[in-house]
């Protein structure tokens, strides 16, 4: 069985346009939920008549399924339950709604008549696509009324915003604040717009003035130095790319010597000597400014020459010293290059034009000389890489007349080797040594180096005894390159220290050789260490030895005592000899 009832928010009891009827008389009915529900709004009498006990809400629920049961006195069922559907209808209970309490556009200055702005769309929450939500707009009221009131237009029924009368202009109103009705057939609800008007780069810069007249500066004046303040406005809206100003130089200096600085707050520009002024290349100029913003104009909108000034650069002139051509200088020669040899050439030019004297600053192993007029340097004595392989000197070009002032370049001599050293050991060998008396043929390992590159190295070092007589006693092993074993042949050794003269190659171009003497001492040992040298090596005394000279030691101390012993003897002697002859005292009487 199904019902339809209108939605009401109204308190009390309705009755149902539909009944329910058991055939017998003195039947009970009762309804019941098919579905569990917060709320359930119906009820029934014994005459099978359904009501509505609570308001019904469209919005809140379209339909109700819940059955009704037919009852004995008992309670038993008398048939089968009834189902029931309850439709709710829609009725305009509910006002429109803003979508947000202010809604904002924003529109550009240059947007042309009839362009969308935005679309407004509120809101109803009666049924969809119903009379009852059923939504129509209509402006009523702009604020402010500049330059004239009605100047956005919304479509009736569809929201949209668009420009009604003329493009807008930011120095007129930068915001709209438009009162929008909106109605359905019963209510009518106020909602906000807030327009914004956005700016556009439709204003060009303009300076101040155009000529900023002459200024005079030495050529000497300091990178840095602020020489001029610029400055131009823009109608544009402040602290936006549209009004933010770029100065830029366009004519007047090909060489970068200027550049300008724009205070982000005030748009003064600051000229700057950015490189160092020449009187000699730039002595006047004329320099031109050009003032553009950083975001691109609006078509149609171009710069002039509003946005253009200038002024006249005269420098003059100051006496510098010499300038080099590069501020370091380099060359490369062999070590064993002959004295007076030509190594390299410096050249620095005055800029006024004098003529330069060059000389040496710093050559502490006397090894260069300069010519005073060319620049060209030489070797004045031999070199040596192996004492220093880059030689670094400074070069001092000095004007010739006026105030002789100079400058300073460095100048480089790389330094390459030759095999012009022979090997020698890697290190002092002094404490080699063979327990005395040898019990079985020994060994000591031993290094080899020079003072010469690598690559003239070779290293393959090869190693033999410095004569023949060593060879019956001694052999001599290469290990590798560096390294090479002194082995006894024998143990047939004296208790001493024996030089063993070794002879050293490089196998370098040309071979280099060098004679070295490694000192192998044979000495009685305690716990495997030489308890002393060999009782003949020179310059240490025997057991025996040591004992004489600790007896005439002795000796010469005792006789050293007996002298003084007897001094003092002899002249206590005499004291006694002279008191006894010294006459005898008269006292002295009043």
């Amino acid at each position: 069985m199904s019902c339809t009832f209108r939605s009401t928010t109204k308190q009390g009891q309705y009755r149902l346009p539909c009944r329910v009827q058991w055939n017998d008389p003195g039947a009970q009915y009762v309804l019941v939920e098919k579905e569990k529900l917060p709320r359930f709004p119906f009820s029934i009498d014994q005459e099978g008549n359904i009501y509505v006990t609570q308001p019904l809400d469209q919005e809140e629920k379209e339909a109700y399924v819940f059955y009704a049961v037919a009852k004995d006195d008992d309670g038993k069922p008398l048939a089968f339950p009834l189902e029931v559907h309850v439709t709710v209808e829609d009725i305009n209970d509910n006002p429109p709604t803003c979508p947000s309490a202010v809604t904002v556009f924003e529109v550009q200055e240059n947007e042309k008549l009839g362009s969308n702005i935005g679309t407004f769309t509120a809101h109803d929450l009666d049924k969809e696509n119903t009379p009852n939500s059923l939504l129509t707009y209509q402006i009523v009221e702009q604020v402010p009324q500049i330059p004239v009131d009605g100047l956005f237009l919304v479509e009736k029924f569809e929201g949209k915003f668009q420009l009604g009368k003329q493009s807008l202009k930011k120095q007129d109103a930068a915001q709209y604040n438009v009162t929008v009705e909106v109605s359905d057939k019963d209510f009518k609800t106020l909602c906000l717009v807030q327009i914004n008007v956005i700016d556009i780069n439709d204003q060009i810069p303009i300076f101040e003035k155009s000529d900023y007249g002459n200024l005079t500066l030495a050529e000497d004046k300091g990178v840095g130095s602020t020489i001029l303040i610029i400055r131009a406005t823009d109608a544009d809206e402040p602290l936006t790319g549209s009004s933010k100003i770029l100065y830029r130089i366009i004519e007047g200096d090909s060489e970068g010597r200027l550049e300008v600085d724009t205070d982000p707050q005030t748009n003064v520009g600051y000229v700057k000597i950015k490189k160092p002024l020449d009187f000699e290349t730039a002595p006047i100029s004329h320099i031109v400014f050009q003032a553009e913003n950083p975001e691109p104009l609006v078509s149609g909108v171009t710069y002039n020459a509003s946005s253009q000034a200038g002024f006249w650069l005269i420098v003059t002139d100051v006496n510098e010293a010499p300038v080099f051509s590069q501020p370091t200088f380099q060359a490369t020669v062999s070590e064993d290059a002959p004295v007076g040899t030509k190594v390299g050439n410096v050249t620095a030019k005055d800029p006024e034009g004098l003529d330069v004297s060059y000389s040496l600053s710093g050559d502490k192993r006397g090894w260069l000389r300069i010519d005073s007029t060319t620049g060209d340097i030489f070797t004045k004595a031999l070199l040596d890489r192996e004492a220093e392989s880059v030689y670094r000197v400074q070069v001092v070009a000095t004007e010739r007349g006026r105030s002789s002032l100079r400058s300073t370049s460095d100048f480089h001599l790389i330094l390459q080797d030759v095999n012009d050293n022979p090997p020698r050991l890697a290190k002092e060998y002094t404490g080699l040594f063979f327990c005395y008396p040898l019990t079985a043929p020994g060994s000591h390992v031993f290094e080899a180096t020079d003072d010469d590159q690598m690559s003239f190295r070779g290293h393959h070092f090869t190693f033999s005894l410095g004569s023949e007589s060593l060879k019956k006693d001694w052999d001599v092993s290469k290990i590798n390159g560096s390294h090479a074993r002194l082995s006894t042949k024998h143990t047939n050794f004296e208790e001493k220290v024996y030089d063993i003269s070794i002879r050293i190659n490089d196998g370098g171009r040309p071979p280099m050789e060098g004679t070295v003497s490694l000192p192998v001492t044979f000495c009685s040992c305690v716990e495997g260490r030489c308890f002393r040298p060999a009782g003949r090596q020179s310059g240490i005394p025997t057991l025996g030895t040591a004992v004489a000279i600790l007896l005439i030691t002795f000796l010469v101390i005792g006789i050293i005592l007996a002298v003084v012993f007897i001094r003092i003897k002899k002249n206590k002697n005499k004291n006694n000899v002279e008191d006894a002859q010294a006459p005898e005292a008269t006292p002295l009487r009043s």
